[in-house]
C-alpha cells in the first residue's frame, strides 16, 4: 500500500500528523519549507549538485550515485533521529514533487512500521496550495486597519491589543522589517518571500473569521519582502481605518528609543540614508547624515519625520485607503506601555467609544 496523500487531504489532518519530514537539500529546506517540519535531507547540497550534473550526461550513472548518497544518507537519520520512537509514529513526508527522494524515505520508514505518509506533489503541491490560500483567506476577515505617522505607536499598539486579547496580524514581524528604509532589524535578516508566504498564510490560517482582525497600515513592500495583493485589497477595501496621533516630541522620543541601534552605527544609518537621495536630494540628504555623525539623534528623526516620512506617508496612506475619510482618531500621550494599553482597551470597548 502507497499510503500517499495530497496536499488537501494533508491539511485537514495536519494536527494528526507527529512530525512533518522534508526530506529535500538544507538550501531547500531554508529558502521555505512547511510550518513545522524538520528537515532529514536525503541528500545534501553538494550532494544533490553532484548527481544533477551526472544526470545531464548519463541518467543511469546518476541513479547508482543517488540511490548509494540517499540510502547512505537515510540510514543515519535512522539511527540518529528514529531510534527511540515508537511504532506508532505517524509523519507526512515531502521531497519537491513528492517523487523519488521523499518515496525512498517513506518506504524506508514504511518497512520499519511507522505509518508514514508521502505527500503527493510534494512542496511544489503545497506551495501552489499558499498561492492560491493568500488569494482567498484575506477576503473572509473583517480588517481593523492602524494608520498614522512615523512613530505614532502603531506596532506598540497592536502589540498591546493582541495582549488584551485581540486578533492581530503583525506583517512587520512576519517580515523581519520595520517598513522604512531605516527599517532593517539589526540582527535578523529577512526570510525569503516563499518562507514570508508560508508564515503569513499559517497566521491567517490560525485566525478566527467571526471577530475583527488589527493590522497596521503597509505599502505593498516591507523591505523586500512583497505583501500579497489580495491581502491589500482586503485591508484598503473591506476595512475600517483607526488613525493613531501622538504629539511630535513622543514620536521623536519612540523613535529614538526604536532605532537606538543607530547610535552605534552611524555609517550604518548613513548608508540607508543614501537610498533617499533620488527622492530628497543629495543636498538635504548630506545635512540629515551630518546630523547623525554629530550625534544630533533628536534632531535628525524630527527632521526625517518632517520632511520625508508625513509627506509621503500621508499622500500614499490616503490614496490607497479610501476608508480613512472616516476614520475614528485615537490620541496617544507618548509610546509607554500604559498609553499602549490604555488604547488597546479603548478600541477593544464594546460600548459607543470602542470599535
Amino acid at each position: 500500500m502507497s499510503y500517499a496523500t495530497t496536499i488537501t487531504e494533508a491539511l485537514a489532518e495536519l494536527d494528526r500528523f507527529d512530525a512533518i519530514v522534508d526530506v529535500r537539500s538544507p538550501a531547500e529546506f531554508a529558502e521555505d519549507h512547511m510550518p513545522g517540519a524538520i528537515n532529514w535531507p536525503v541528500l545534501d547540497d553538494q550532494e544533490r549538485h553532484d548527481v544533477g550534473l551526472l544526470y545531464a550526461s548519463s541518467p543511469f550513472e546518476a541513479r547508482k550515485l543517488g540511490a548509494a548518497l540517499v540510502a547512505r544518507n537515510i540510514a543515519r537519520h535512522i539511527e540518529t533521529s528514529a531510534g527511540k520512537l515508537p511504532n506508532t509514529w505517524r509523519p507526512l513526508v515531502y521531497c519537491w514533487r513528492g517523487g523519488q527522494r521523499s518515496g525512498a524515505m517513506h518506504w524506508f520508514l514504511g518497512q520499519i512500521g511507522f505509518r508514514s505518509r508521502q505527500l503527493v506533489g510534494g512542496y511544489k503541491a503545497y506551495r501552489a496550495q499558499v498561492r492560491e490560500d493568500l488569494i482567498a483567506l484575506p477576503k473572509r476577515f473583517a480588517w481593523r486597519v492602524l494608520c498614522g505617522r512615523t512613530g505614532s505607536g502603531k506596532t506598540r499598539l497592536l502589540h498591546a491589543l493582541a495582549a488584551e486579547g485581540a486578533q492581530v496580524l503583525d506583517l512587520e514581524a512576519l517580515a523581519a522589517h520595520r517598513g522604512s528604509v531605516l527599517g532593517a532589524l539589526p540582527d535578523a535578516p529577512q526570510p525569503s518571500q516563499k518562507a514570508f508566504d508560508s508564515a503569513l498564510w499559517q497566521a491567517l490560517r490560525g485566525l478566527d473569521a467571526t471577530r475583527p482582525v488589527f493590522v497596521e497600515s503597509e505599502s505593498r513592500k516591507i523591505g523586500r519582502i512583497r505583501v500579497p495583493e489580495a491581502l491589500l485589497g482586503a485591508m484598503q477595501n473591506q476595512g475600517g481605518c483607526i488613525w493613531i496621533a501622538m504629539p511630535e516630541a513622543a514620536r521623536v522620543e519612540l523613535l529614538l528609543q526604536d532605532y537606538g541601534h543607530f547610535s552605534a552605527d552611524a555609517s550604518g544609518f548613513c548608508r540607508a540614508l543614501d537610498g533617499l537621495v533620488e527622492l530628497r536630494g543629495r543636498a538635504r540628504v548630506e545635512d540629515w547624515q551630518a546630523q547623525a555623525r554629530a550625534g544630533d539623534w533628536a534632531g535628525v528623526f524630527a527632521a526625517l519625520m518632517r520632511d520625508h516620512y508625513d509627506p509621503g506617508y500621508e499622500r500614499s496612506l490616503r490614496g490607497n485607503f479610501p476608508a480613512l475619510a472616516h476614520a475614528r482618531e485615537l490620541l496617544l500621550a507618548d509610546g509607554s506601555p500604559a498609553s499602549m494599553q490604555a488604547a488597546a482597551r479603548a478600541l477593544l470597548d464594546p460600548g459607543p467609544s470602542g470599535l
